[in-house]
């Protein structure tokens, strides 16, 4: 009986040898972490302009921590407000704003002020 047990165990164990290992795991499904110490560049514009009033734009370009760049809005008092900045190192955000043009504010006038229309009754029926 103890030969016969430990032959069974023998052929459980032979059989669990017996399956398929694996020597590694699947194939990996991440990238692996980019480097961020490249120096930024870059540079960029666009400008709106269109017949209801929308008049803006903006420009800027960097070089490692030198950005340089500048905006325009044109306001609705009808001035054009530009603001060129800079950034350099430790100096911070430095921007000088100047604005074209006069200032025009239209004289007010009041609407114009509407009877109301007659109200229209029908005529009487008499019967």
């Amino acid at each position: 009986m103890k030969v016969t047990i430990a032959v069974c165990l023998l052929a459980v164990a032979g059989a669990a040898l017996a399956l398929p290992q694996y020597q590694h795991g699947p194939p990996v499904a991440y990238r692996p972490t980019p480097s961020y110490n490249e120096v930024p560049r870059y540079a960029f514009d666009y400008g709106v302009r269109d017949n209801f009033g929308n008049d803006f734009g903006h420009q800027e370009s960097r070089d490692g921590y030198d950005t340089k760049g500048s905006y325009y809005v044109q306001l609705p008092d009808g001035r054009l407000q530009r603001v060129n900045y800079y950034v350099n190192g430790d100096s911070g955000f430095v921007a000088e704003v100047t604005y074209e043009g006069e200032a025009r504010y239209p004289a007010y006038s009041p609407a114009p002020a509407y009877r109301p229309a007659p109200a229209y009754t029908p005529a009487p029926h008499y019967g």
